[in-house]
């Protein structure tokens, strides 16, 4: 049960309506009671979630994809991921985009737990891992996707997260929580 020093916060929805159905997410609109009484609308991006996996080799490389974002208009480097099929878990999400994307399988997937990126306006969640004990088995890439795989070394590429030099969010949390996770 809630204590009692936040109920001023919760919000109550009195309705919902989808105003878009996408292939990747829904957008609805939401009217709430504010804890003052006033109502409020909430514009929500509704979104499966996804999993994201850092790759790391015995010798401390990572492979990471370089993409081009079209919200960005730009190529980012990322940690591989995806988003999840409904009722998937985030596990399995893991695993085949680890394969698609990089082309390795992995002895052992570490997780790290689940990340909000946009409360205010997203639900999505996005899980993340580490993969180690990699074994080459060859890329599959989804038909329209387009990425490079680039090795890198873990040092390198935690000194470019500090250095502002990756801008996507997941990227960076999971760089950080595999170099706590790793001792570096």
């Amino acid at each position: 049960m809630m204590e009692d020093k936040y109920r001023n916060l919760i919000e109550t929805t009195n309705k919902s309506e989808v105003i878009f159905h996408g292939r990747v997410f829904d957008t609805i609109v939401k009217t709430v009671s504010l804890a003052d009484g006033k109502e409020a609308k909430r514009e929500i991006v509704v979104h499966h979630g996804g999993a994201c996996v850092l790759p790391v080799d015995d010798d401390l490389n990572c492979y990471m994809v370089r993409q081009f974002r079209s919200p960005f208009e730009k190529i980012l480097l990322e940690v591989p991921a995806g988003k999840l099929e409904p009722g998937e878990e985030p596990l399995t999400c893991a695993v085949r985009e680890l394969r698609e994307e990089t082309g390795y399988e992995a002895d052992e997937i570490i997780p790290f737990g689940g990340m909000i990126a946009s409360p205010g306006y997203d639900s999505e969640i996005i899980w993340l891992f580490m993969a180690k004990g990699l074994k080459q088995i060859g890329q599959d890439l989804d038909e329209g996707e387009f990425l490079n795989v680039e090795k890198i070394p873990f040092a390198e590429l935690l000194a470019m997260a500090e250095e502002g030099k990756i801008a996507d969010s997941k990227t960076q949390l999971c760089i950080y929580k595999a170099a706590r996770r790793l001792g570096i």
